[in-house]
């Protein structure tokens, strides 16, 4: 849920303490990341089953069972809130888009609270849910879109599997943040109109940090700017599209994009956005079958004018941020018919390549061979 760069301005600007929790943090998210894979949890389809755990401030998954699908509430916040949130995204699935749990079939849905020691992010690892309990950030259970936005990505995991990479990296971030805000605002009995549109704002309640949530996806780049965890650098146009390959080639960055296409497709249609056209556009997008896990945002675009419903409104959504629906769409990279150019496509590999560190010195590799072919 927080993208690593947080981490990273962290790591460099708060004490001591704060910065070994960072360097700790993003060495558990690339071993986290690198386990998102498509895994066989338990099933009860047609029934909506949840079963919550504590991990007691440890980091074994999924730990100590508190709660089940019949117990009452048990006063811990953490783990109530993390029960609840399960249970309004089976319902959110299952109400508005006739899907049985995350995979369609009935899947077990398994949080895991007090994750780790001063853990400061939410995560599904392909198979469960865990929620720290905050540090720099309020725990992670107390906001609904946090657990719609981790939630969805086991929908997408499950249906068009779009690799954790550059722009269909992105599209995954940007879905599960649609999601999420779709999940709020039906919990809420709000409209296009009046929602907030943030994605993470109850993360930032009472902690002192400047900022209104994680994302905003009304005005991308505009959600935080804090001396201690950095600027939201979000883009909201193609024309400012960001090439890193930190965050898993910007992830988090560039999903700013599709999210205020899908804001202003949202606005401008009115009403509700679960209940109405444009998340179910989106979601038949998602679990249709025609969306690649490759995907660009050009192709994800398209599809969603090709569902012929607000077709209008969407295609001048997409339009607003700078992408032509029906244009061609940029030719793929090159096939590297190298074993080290395979080698380098794995998921590990590239979980490797996004530490910060290991980017710094391919960094400073690059720059000396270059020195030295022109000498």
């Amino acid at each position: 849920m927080i993208p690593p760069f947080i981490d990273e301005e962290v790591s460099k600007r708060g004490t001591p303490e704060q910065q070994a929790r960072a360097k700790r943090r993003l060495r558990l998210a690339a071993q986290l990341r690198a386990r998102r894979q498509a895994l066989t949890g338990s099933q009860t389809p047609g029934t909506r089953t949840r079963k919550t755990y504590t991990a007691d401030q440890t980091e074994t998954l999924p730990g100590r069972l508190v709660r089940n699908e019949e117990q009452p509430a048990t006063g811990d916040p953490a783990t109530d809130e993390a029960h609840a949130g399960a249970g309004d995204t089976w319902r959110l699935y299952k109400d508005r888009f006739s899907r049985d749990s995350l995979n369609d079939g009935g899947l077990v849905l398994i949080s895991t609270v007090h994750y780790g020691r001063d853990f400061d992010n939410a995560f599904w690892d392909g198979e469960q849910m865990a929620y720290g309990d905050g540090d720099l950030f309020n725990r992670f259970t107390a906001d609904p879109t946090v657990i719609g936005h981790e939630l969805t990505h086991g929908v997408t995991q499950f249906s068009a599997g779009l690799i954790y990479q550059g722009q269909p990296g992105a599209l995954n971030e940007h879905i599960s943040d649609v999601f999420g805000a779709l999940m709020e605002q039906l919990l809420k009995a709000q409209i296009a109109e009046t929602a907030d549109w943030l994605i993470g704002a109850e993360l930032f309640a009472g902690t002192g940090l400047k900022g209104r949530g994680l994302r905003d996806m009304r005005n991308p780049g505009t959600a935080y700017d804090d001396p201690l965890i950095g600027k939201d650098p979000q883009p909201a146009h193609m024309r400012d599209y960001v090439e890193t390959r930190q965050d898993n080639g910007g992830v988090h960055i560039n999903s700013g994009i599709p999210n205020r296409a899908f804001y202003l497709a949202a606005f401008r249609h009115g009403g509700s956005s679960s209940r109405g056209a444009i998340g179910r556009v989106w979601y038949n997008v998602l679990t249709g079958g025609q969306l690649r896990s490759e995907a660009t945002f050009q192709q994800f675009a398209d599809l969603t004018v090709a569902q012929d419903e607000a077709s209008d409104i969407i295609r001048q959504a997409w339009a607003d941020v700078g992408i032509t629906v029906g244009a061609p769409s940029p030719p793929e990279p090159p096939t590297d018919p190298s074993p080290c150019g395979s080698f380098l496509r794995l998921p590990f590999a590239q979980t490797i390549l996004s530490d910060p560190q290991v980017e710094r010195f391919l960094l400073q590799a690059t720059r000396e061979a270059r020195r030295l072919r022109k000498e």
